[in-house]
């Protein structure tokens, strides 16, 4: 795969997701308008809202992703969605499920323009990070998100994993959990670690997966008990993105996992 080709998909995927991000902030503004009177929490806004990741992935030539595991039967029954963190994309590909969630987003995010407008549009919740009068405010507000019958969902490395490696777990997404009493429900994200590279504007080959694996309930569980949780959610999302791990990436990706560019080889995710 040529690198004259690299580039010009990933101009495109950029100017994609601009027009995108453009043309939903008048269509949000109007959703959001005619269903406040009967939905406050924002759910149908939000859930227009991620399309824009389905649109961006779908006419982008390099990436395909897919959604697998059992979706909830109820989209209004909240969980505390968890994941873990390979890339900016994981935004993208976790936005194809089929149910709203309200992402604790970084508030540098929510301040660029037109994109920081549409997540507030959306009823996303910022925060700014070592911040903890932030941190708390923005707990309140996802304990009230979850009380409206809606999902937050929370990376719990923090960050982004620049090893392959998952992460120590913050205590942030189970201790909200347990005192909301809602479920736990792990994602786990396998293959966007190419799909866009740390400190690199151009997009590659990528062939990604969400994975929805089964709830861990709380019921019970106190604050003495969150090490003990949020282990036994992280040992399973890494055992079960080792066994993800096992598929070989298709032929026509094979090429690009050793060669991406002259940088070196590309570790596999």
């Amino acid at each position: 795969m040529s690198k004259t080709y690299v580039t010009l998909a990933s101009i495109w995927t950029w100017l994609v997701l601009g027009s995108c991000i453009a043309l939903w902030l008048p269509l949000m503004s109007i959703i959001w308008l005619a269903t406040w009177p009967f939905d406050r929490e924002r759910y149908w806004v939000g859930l227009f809202f991620r399309k824009i990741a389905v649109v961006t992935a779908t006419l982008n030539p390099l990436w395909h992703f897919r959604v697998t595991g059992t979706m909830p039967e109820n989209p209004r029954r909240p969980y505390v969605v968890v994941s873990n963190h390979e890339s900016f994309t994981d935004i993208l590909l976790i936005s194809h499920l089929p149910w709203e969630m309200k992402w604790l987003s970084k508030i540098e995010l929510l301040r660029i323009p037109v994109l920081g407008w549409i997540m507030r549009i959306a009823g996303d919740i910022p925060v700014e990070r070592g911040t903890r009068s932030s941190a708390a405010k923005a707990m309140r507000r996802c304990l009230e998100v979850l009380k409206g019958r809606m999902s937050i969902i929370i990376f719990p490395e923090g960050t982004r994993s620049t090893t392959g490696e998952l992460l120590p777990f913050k205590d942030g997404a189970f201790r909200l959990a347990i005192d909301a009493g809602v479920p736990i429900l792990p994602l786990v994200v396998r293959g966007t670690s190419t799909a866009l590279r740390k400190h690199d504007w151009r997009v590659g080959p990528s062939d990604a997966e969400v994975r929805v694996l089964t709830p861990v309930d709380t019921t019970g569980l106190g604050h003495k008990d969150i090490p003990a949780l949020k282990e036994r959610v992280r040992n399973l999302i890494q055992e079960t993105r080792r066994g993800m791990e096992g598929a070989a990436p298709p032929r026509s990706l094979q090429g690009w996992y050793s060669h991406a560019d002259d940088r070196g080889p590309v570790p596999l995710p």
